[in-house]
């Protein structure tokens, strides 16, 4: 009862000390023009695809990449590219879509495509290597790709934001990528909106909507604000606490799914406490999972035992694990750790942890301030710092200990992304500095293997090892949330891969 309170406590705490503003109004449409504002979490400095971590460039409708995730059933299906193959896993080729055009009117062809990736390549060092190409030839419509090694799902790769095609001629891609989407830059405030008009040449069909603002504010509770005030039409993931008002408001739709995102707690394996299994073990055991998913995400989120959720065929029957104050107690002492004087300590130094999480994403801070709390009883000091973008500061600095970060998992239904980007030592996303032989050995072989059981018994021993390793732990997967005004808005979808929001579809009544 005494936790569930100090969970209670932290939880209001935190509502309470968030500043509520307001957004830009999208309600004034002038001449009666259709048009929409949606108010995303992450706020963004700029619009360019191939390295832009919030990925607004396609969410946004600008962009488009060859090829798309099919969110009902995790397959992916052509999009820029109308069809691809390979004899061998290794020498791919594509034919592109005919008659697309960039949003300045000129072709879209196996040249600018060419040029597009690239640029890609060149500018995101986790888009090189992730795609793995050695050569791109094109010949009009035609794309002939060879890749490194043979790379059975390279066309998967292909459908990750930063793979975005854009015509790399019109340079200001921070501020004005031309892509082939449905909507066109038409004004950028960075770190607050992008203004959208239609394209109307789109290949798909011109969009029903004239304009669209895609918005940003990182306060979940100012975004629950702006919906029930009419300054947004659309609002993705907002306040958990105030989903019950938003309910209750005429015409609001509040809708929860399930996605492939889970959040963690990032480990730094370069810092000298974590190198050692007890302590990595003794954190992942100070973790409530359950009290944490009912208090803070009010039952939106699946517990997680690992990084996948428990419907895809690659996660694992773990194991039942140690948790608890007493199991983390236990681990330390195996790791020579004594409590002293209600300080947690080793040869004199006490164990301390710099735990980074970032307010876009509202329930982390809270997540890290449970874990600060409960570490502190144990004797360990966590000091809890504020970051803006954690991809850049990860990767930038190694000051840090812990990170509470939410990452997608398998976004294409497939293990390799995720374990590929997170513990290959080239991976984007490895920040932990995960190098382990028998891991990467692992998961070389996987990037190799043909057939879906095949590489998903494969998956399954690695994510297994991770687990053993404890070089991350997990605790939940949330649901996306998204309210919206249903009186005015109308063919909106909440997409699992979070990838896809102003599409040539979205309309008001």
């Amino acid at each position: 009862m005494f936790r569930k309170c100090k969970l209670i406590f932290i939880v209001c705490l935190s509502v309470f000390l968030l500043a509520a503003c307001s957004t830009e109004s999208a309600k004034d449409q002038a001449g009666g023009k259709k048009e929409v504002n949606l108010l995303f979490n992450f706020a963004t400095s700029s619009l360019d695809p191939n390295v832009d971590t919030s990925y607004v460039s396609l969410r946004a409708g600008i962009t488009e990449t060859l090829v798309h995730l099919n969110d009902e059933d995790l397959t992916i299906e052509p999009w820029l590219a109308k069809s691809w193959d390979s004899e061998d896993g290794q020498l791919w080729n594509f034919e592109l879509r005919e008659g697309v055009t960039f949003q300045n009117g000129k072709p879209m062809d196996g040249k600018a495509v060419k040029a597009s990736l690239e640029r890609a390549m060149k500018d995101s060092p986790a888009i090189k290597n992730a795609l793995r190409i050695e050569s791109i030839e094109a010949d009009g419509n035609a794309l002939t790709i060879k890749t490194e090694v043979p790379f059975p799902e390279f066309p998967s790769e292909l459908v990750h934001p930063n793979t975005s095609i854009i015509d790399v001629k019109e340079s200001d891609y921070i501020n004005k990528p031309i892509g082939t989407g449905p909507f066109a830059v038409s004004k950028f405030i960075p770190g607050t909106a992008v203004d959208l008009i239609r394209y109307e040449s789109y290949w798909d069909g011109a969009a029903k909507l004239e304009r669209a603002r895609f918005s940003f504010n990182e306060d979940a509770n100012a975004r629950s604000l702006a919906l029930e005030s009419g300054d947004a039409d659309i609002v993705f993931r907002p306040e958990v606490e105030s989903l019950e008002n938003l309910e209750a408001k005429d015409g609001v739709k509040v809708e929860s799914t399930s996605t492939f995102r889970v959040h963690q707690m990032t480990m730094n394996l370069e810092r000298k406490a974590l190198q050692d299994i007890h302590v990595r073990k003794a954190v992942d055991a100070l973790i409530d999972r359950p009290s944490i998913a009912e208090t803070i995400l009010h039952g939106h989120a699946e517990v997680a035992t690992g990084p996948f959720p428990s419907t895809f065929s690659f996660a694992p029957d773990y194991p039942k694990k140690a948790n608890g104050m007493e199991a983390a107690k236990a681990f330390l002492d195996q790791a020579g750790y004594k409590k002293v004087d209600g300080v947690m300590q080793k040869d004199g130094k006490p164990l301390t942890f710099t735990l980074l999480t970032y307010s876009s994403r509202a329930d982390l801070p809270l997540i890290a301030q449970v874990f600060q709390s409960d570490a502190g009883q144990l004797g360990i000091d966590v000091k809890i710092k504020q970051i803006e973008i954690p991809e850049e500061y990860m990767a930038s600095n190694r000051d840090w200990d812990l990170t509470t970060y939410s990452n997608l998992t398998a976004p294409r239904g497939d293990a390799g992304y995720y374990l590929n980007a997170t513990y290959h030592p080239n991976g984007a996303l490895n920040f932990s500095g995960a190098d382990d032989d028998r891991l990467t050995s692992l998961i070389d072989e996987l990037n190799v293997t043909v057939g879906q059981e095949e590489r998903s018994d494969l998956a399954e021993e690695i994510a297994m090892y991770v687990d053993e390793q404890v070089y991350n732990s997990f605790i939940l997967h949330p649901n996306t949330l998204v309210a919206y005004d249903a009186d005015k808005v109308k063919n909106w979808i909440t997409s699992r891969s979070e990838y896809y929001m102003l599409t040539n579809e979205l309309d008001v009544k």
